[in-house]
């Protein structure tokens, strides 16, 4: 019972400290351009604001567009319950997991894309039809890189992975760690249609992918959609810090859950640094990057099997 309790701090963390994350990539984009900036809790503010607010529906939509903000929340949700922190073990704990993370993340996007196309509004579907578009690049790639860190634990279960595969791979082929997390922050900034692949914070229709399929939602449905993307930058960012914070340091639960917290900031910051220098490339370069870190990837995959 106890270890089952230490266990669900890490998801207590996600659940509190998840709106903070894009308050951090703000403030350092800020920073680093001079400025003061939002407030680092200004989702939450945010949030509470939507929340106390009534909801907006068109009348060309059907129950899909209103039953979608609750299934992408109720899909990242469970995600938690399968990602360890550096030290403690997940709540749930078994052969596959590895599989069920992806799928939840699948349906969460599916049910985003499908609201979209619901509403009948051409930008939307097109802003659906991008998403889509490259989630078939970052599918392969996150598979490919949970795949290797498999084959060196052994296991599918996404605790054992993560506790068995990288004293693994650092005794034998130290640059895979390197290219995997390479593979997993490219993951990230896609998966959470951060700069380079796309602006949170553009007004152009026509380059949203994301944001433009929300442009319907109001009220305790946008506070929803908001904070699912927080959980799911929350789900990115512990797949990566998992990977480079050793296990061995933490030798108790809420040490865990500091490392975690922490190693989750400093990603938040690696993304406003990266969205302050770097520019949102044109639509017909996103598919090369993407392919790119599939290679990674990939190459990564090769260096375990022959480690």
């Amino acid at each position: 019972m106890t270890e089952l309790c230490y266990s669900l701090l890490p998801v207590l963390a996600a659940l509190l400290l998840a709106p903070l994350l894009p308050g951090v990539i703000t403030r350092t984009k800020a920073m680093v351009a001079g400025r003061r900036g939002a407030p680092l809790c200004q989702l939450y503010y945010d949030l509470w604001k939507l929340l106390r607010k009534g909801a907006v529906y068109s009348r060309t939509t059907s129950w899909v567009f209103r039953f979608a903000p609750c299934l992408t929340l109720a899909a990242l949700l469970p995600a938690l319950l399968l990602l360890p922190a550096p030290g403690v073990a997940a709540p749930i704990t078994c052969e596959g997991t590895l599989f069920f993370l992806l799928a939840l993340l699948a349906l969460a996007r599916f049910s985003t894309v499908a609201a979209a196309l619901d509403t009948g509004s051409s930008f939307e579907g097109m802003g659906g039809s991008r998403e889509v578009q490259f989630a078939s690049f970052t599918e392969p790639a996150i598979l490919l890189a949970l795949a290797a860190l498999a084959q060196a634990a052994g296991s599918t279960a996404l605790s054992d992975m993560f506790r068995d595969a990288l004293p693994t791979i650092s005794q034998t082929t130290t640059p895979a760690v390197v290219l995997l997390a390479v593979a997993l922050m490219i993951v990230l900034l896609v998966e959470n249609c951060r700069i380079p692949f796309d602006d949170p914070n553009t007004h152009l229709e026509l380059t949203m992918i994301h944001e433009v399929m929300v442009l319907d939602y109001s009220g305790p449905d946008l506070a929803f959609i908001l904070y699912g993307a927080s959980l799911k930058l929350w789900l990115c960012g512990a797949l990566v810090v998992n990977l480079l914070v050793p296990w061995s340091w933490a030798d108790h639960p809420l040490a865990a859950t500091g490392w975690l917290v922490v190693g989750l900031l400093v990603v938040a910051v690696v993304v406003g640094l990266v969205e302050s220098a770097m520019a949102r490339l044109r639509l017909l370069q996103v598919p090369q990057l993407l392919l790119g870190a599939g290679a990674l990837a990939a190459l990564g995959l090769v260096l375990v099997l022959r480690g």
